[in-house]
């Protein structure tokens, strides 16, 4: 055997294509159709995909953005009844001040009273019993002079 002829017997059998080279340009054009076929599927999907999830992400926003919207409304209004309130208790705190500043000068008030009334209980006392001796006690319960 050849050389040539043990290579051959080698190698697979080929089958050659005995048609004519129209129906090659033929097969070569059917193939590049689908395969362009196959690419624009291919993209199509993958875009189809892309678009999905897009508009499911804008949805999602415009819910979001939607309920985002109503609690700031409602923050809005919560704040709005906070701060009354803010108000309503510095107007009941002034109050209380005020009146514990009242009972304050009341107490101030009675004390002068108080010390008053027993400068002039020692001056009865004295103008009433120069000479009993100061054993007695006043009225306020302090032993005379």
């Amino acid at each position: 055997m050849s050389s040539t002829q043990r290579s051959v017997s080698r190698t697979a059998p080929q089958t050659v294509n005995m048609s004519s080279p129209s129906a090659s340009s033929e097969e070569a054009a059917r193939r590049q159709a689908e395969a362009r076929a196959a690419v624009t599927a291919s993209l199509a999907s993958v875009g189809a995909s892309v678009d999905n999830e897009m508009r499911t992400r804008t949805a999602d926003l415009n819910t979001n953005s939607v309920a985002i919207t109503k609690q700031e409304k409602e923050l809005a209004k919560q704040t709005a009844v906070l701060a009354k309130q803010r108000a309503e208790w510095d107007k009941l705190l002034q109050g209380g001040t005020k009146k514990l500043n009242e009972v304050g000068d009341i107490q101030n008030w009675a004390e002068m009273i108080e010390r008053d009334l027993l400068v002039l209980e020692e001056t009865m006392r004295l103008v009433d019993g120069e000479g009993d001796g100061g054993r007695e006690e006043s009225a306020s319960g302090t032993r005379r002079w």
